[in-house]
């Protein structure tokens, strides 16, 4: 019987250290930019990335476009429409202009024009020579309007987000979604893009440095981005059970009292 007590004892001690150890995420899984973790304090780590995102138009793009005359008002009037009187998403989309599936928006005078693989500055500027040759003293303003943004997966508040910047990083987009889980992986989050051939998967790790310099480091329209989960969720705890172990020892004790007797 001696013998068999002590075997309980091992046995719930064990038992115990697998729970703990089940319970817990390494402190090294739940960090970003590891490597500037790693410098001095007074040390400065520089990291050089292309701010610029050359986003080109495709077809179903919306464009919000806005014409700015200061000698003729009626131009203005007549360019702008119900421009004006944007208030909210909807509209916004509803007086936009999109491209079609050739790639063509058409606007008042200028008729039937083409800004597919154009940049937005590279279509502004294409549209302003255009206005030109029908009136002149008139500035356009070109936007795109449909910069949405999906974040998924192991964050606090997964949806699709609407980004009214002209770009925006990761950090930037999970912060949007609440930041990441404890169990994230941030060794492996995946961005989905729309390419001319279909949809890409991208794979980056959030957790290094690196990911500073890294070209996929700013994301484009439309992105999705899923932050994978970490292995250990399919057992784990954010934080030591107390009240699951407490449970498991008492009907361990129980049981054990019952076969001694």
């Amino acid at each position: 019987m001696r013998n068999m007590s002590k075997i309980t004892k091992l046995g719930l001690a064990a038992l115990l250290m697998a729970m703990l150890f089940a319970s817990c995420v390494p402190q090294k899984k739940m960090l970003y930019l590891k490597e500037a973790q790693m410098a001095a304090e007074n040390q400065s780590i520089n990291y050089v990335n292309e701010r610029s995102v050359n986003y080109r138009l495709q077809p179903g793009d919306n464009l919000y476009i806005r014409f700015i005359n200061t000698i003729d008002e009626r131009s203005t009037v007549l360019l702008n429409g119900d421009a004006n009187r944007l208030t909210n998403d909807a509209s916004i989309y509803l007086n936009s202009y999109t491209l079609d599936e050739e790639g063509f928006i058409e606007m008042p005078l200028i008729g039937k024009i083409e800004l597919q693989n154009l940049t937005v500055d590279e279509a502004k500027d294409r549209l302003q020579t255009e206005l030109d040759k029908y009136i002149n003293e008139t500035t356009i303003i070109v936007k795109l309007s449909n910069f949405n943004l999906t974040v998924l997966g192991e964050v606090n508040r997964p949806g699709t987000f609407k980004v009214y910047q002209s770009q925006i990083n990761l950090f930037e987009a999970v912060a949007l979604a609440g930041n990441m889980t404890n169990f994230a992986n941030k060794e492996d989050v995946k961005i989905i893009r729309q390419t001319d051939n279909g949809s890409e998967i991208l794979t980056v790790d959030m957790g290094v440095a690196d990911i500073l310099e890294s070209p996929y480091y700013y994301l484009k329209p439309n992105d999705i981005v899923y932050v994978e989960p970490l292995k250990i969720k399919q057992w784990g705890f954010t934080t030591f059970p107390y009240s699951t172990v407490l449970s498991i020892v008492s009907l361990a004790v129980t049981l054990y009292l019952a076969f001694k007797k």
